[in-house]
């Protein structure tokens, strides 16, 4: 079994109405316990806005700290879901199942030393 890691692409802006976030959070929660149920459920996670993030970097030997985000854009990682599957067309259909709750982008990602991926 590979562990896939599904990024969920949040886009940067304002907060979504409470009623439109509170049904979401429910059919969220639904196919989470299925993922669960299913035995594929490794570990997930909401992160705080991309404001919040800080860079640590080495640029000629020197290592900078600098307030993020790493990379200027119109969205990012908004939280993540790691799974574990059979192949990539089982991790695709957890991915596929979250992205008709949540309406956004999901890229999903096998983990490097488990796919044999260089």
């Amino acid at each position: 079994m590979t562990k896939y890691l599904l990024s969920i692409i949040q886009p940067d802006g304002p907060t979504l109405p409470p009623a439109f976030l509170e049904k979401v959070m429910r059919e969220m929660g639904q196919v989470m316990k299925e993922l669960k149920d299913s035995g594929s459920w490794v570990f997930n996670g909401g992160l705080c806005p991309a404001t919040s993030s800080t860079v640590v970097q080495v640029k000629e030997s020197e290592t900078i700290v600098t307030d993020g985000p790493y990379a200027e854009g119109k969205e990012h990682v908004g939280g993540f879901i790691v799974v574990q599957a059979a192949d990539l067309d089982a991790a695709l259909g957890w991915a596929r199942k979250f992205a008709r709750v949540i309406t956004l982008p999901i890229e999903v990602r096998p983990f490097q030393h488990l796919a044999g991926c260089s």
